[in-house]
């Protein structure tokens, strides 16, 4: 029986990760922050919060992860922990920098010293690409990181890929595009969009505020994502992939796309900061744009090309873009329903 240690396992990619593991006959680890302790419900979600053995682990004390590395002794190791906020990290960057980027070290050190045959996985994001340089983007394109949370992540990134090649550790670097599911948190725009719209449906007096919803994404399922984290630990060595879909929409389409699914049609006005959208029946105001909303330095366009993923680890995307946003707002609509708020 292999035996993973999953960091930020109460997040949603820990969850999805931790059923695939668990699937797989894998004993599993999962470690998360003892403030993170009262989120559990991903993983009660999924039905396998009795099957993986929690750990608290707090990624700027290095004593404490080398003691659960010293425990554990893992087989493989994937870690997703990390302050996730795009938005949060423009007002603590330096914790943010503390957590993802030296965190990361501190991890890799472990490593180093405790279990040197533990394969390591790191989670990198399309985030690092910011201003891009070329479209679409893939393992051999330019970083321009345009948030603290970009540059935290871009020198993880670039620690794993050190590790690998001055200790000859297993190190792998997933740089994934941006992945959702209904266990995805109130705090990231997919959600606040899906779980508010669904709040409006259902005839409550509430208002989706959002930034830039001109701003691009490639989306993808979450599920589909972990299956791709698992396969880079199987390879012989390791590497650095881009997980993605290949194809991008706006938060505006984002936005159509869920209200759709709940039979509210919408009427758009004006743009930029004075875009509003309304409902096309009764003339109710949806949405507005909140200017403090918008990020300091703007990422406009991501869309990821995961050809070596295809090539290499046979990966390939199974949840299109109007099926994943159909998921995640009838989600919602269903828990606003019963009157259960998960964030």
């Amino acid at each position: 029986m292999k035996r993973a240690l999953v960091t930020g396992v109460t997040g949603q990619d820990g969850a999805y990760l931790t059923r695939l593991l668990l699937a797989k006959g894998y004993e599993v680890y999962g470690a998360y922050r003892h403030s993170a302790s009262g989120s559990f419900w991903r993983l009660h979600e999924l039905g396998v919060l009795d099957d993986v053995k929690l750990e608290v682990l707090d990624l700027l004390e290095f004593t404490n992860i080398l003691r659960l590395c010293q425990k554990v002794k893992p087989d493989e190791i994937y870690n997703l922990a990390a302050q996730s906020f795009v938005s949060h990290s423009f007002e603590q960057p330096v914790f943010t920098g503390d957590v993802n980027g030296l965190g990361v070290s501190r991890l890799l050190e472990a490593v180093r010293h405790v279990c040197p045959e533990a394969r390591f996985y790191q989670a990198s994001t399309s985030e690092m690409f910011g201003k891009v340089r070329e479209t679409p983007q893939n393992e051999d394109t330019p970083f321009h990181p345009r948030s603290p949370y970009g540059v935290s992540k871009l020198y993880a990134h670039w620690a794993t890929v050190n590790a690998r090649e001055s200790w000859g550790l297993h190190a792998t670097s997933g740089i994934l595009f941006n992945h959702e599911s209904p266990l995805r948190g109130l705090q990231f725009v997919t959600r606040k969009i899906t779980s508010t719209l669904a709040r409006i449906a259902l005839g409550e007096p509430v208002l989706l505020e959002l930034g830039n919803v001109d701003a691009q994404r490639d989306w993808g399922f979450a599920g589909d994502f972990v299956e791709g984290m698992w396969r880079m630990l199987q390879q012989p060595q390791g590497g650095t992939y881009v997980l993605a879909t290949g194809v991008t929409h706006s938060v505006r389409n984002f936005v159509e796309t869920a209200a759709a699914a709940l039979d509210l049609p919408l009427v758009w006005d004006g743009e930029g900061v004075s875009t509003t959208a309304r409902h096309a029946k009764t003339g109710r105001t949806v949405l507005t744009i909140g200017a403090q909303l918008y990020r300091p330095a703007e990422v406009d366009h991501l869309l990821g090309d995961a050809r070596r993923a295809a090539d290499v680890l046979g990966w390939r995307p199974t949840v299109d873009f109007p099926e994943l946003v159909t998921q995640l707002v009838r989600a919602d609509f269903d828990r606003a329903k019963q009157g259960r708020i998960l964030n």
